[in-house]
């Protein structure tokens, strides 16, 4: 009986043993309890450079021609808006502060 335990031993400890010897070989990080590890997310290449070549250079930010008459847009159509009364309230008079003072 002693024998049949003393088999299961070693033959956990050779296979234990194999696994160390493959996760160095093959440069993968030995987890044998099991526990979340953030390694699987770290080895991973990052994507941020890629992403950026995608998309096309934006002259809109770096023109500040385009900057400004955007600018003078926003502005005068704010203008009608206030002229007409759809302007946005005040500071304080907005709907919460109706419905404080009711």
């Amino acid at each position: 009986m002693n024998f049949g335990r003393l088999k299961n031993l070693v033959a956990a400890a050779a296979i234990e043993g194999v696994t160390e010897a493959r996760a160095r070989i093959f440069g993968h990080v030995l987890n044998p309890t099991g526990q979340r590890s953030p390694h699987k997310v770290l080895r991973k290449k990052l994507i941020g450079e890629k992403v950026s070549q995608w998309y096309p250079h934006d002259i809109m930010k770096d023109d500040p021609l385009v900057m400004a008459r955007q600018e003078q847009e926003r502005l005068s159509k704010l203008e009608m808006l206030k002229r007409r009364g759809k302007g946005p309230p005040k500071k304080g008079q907005g709907k919460q502060a109706k419905k404080r003072n009711k």
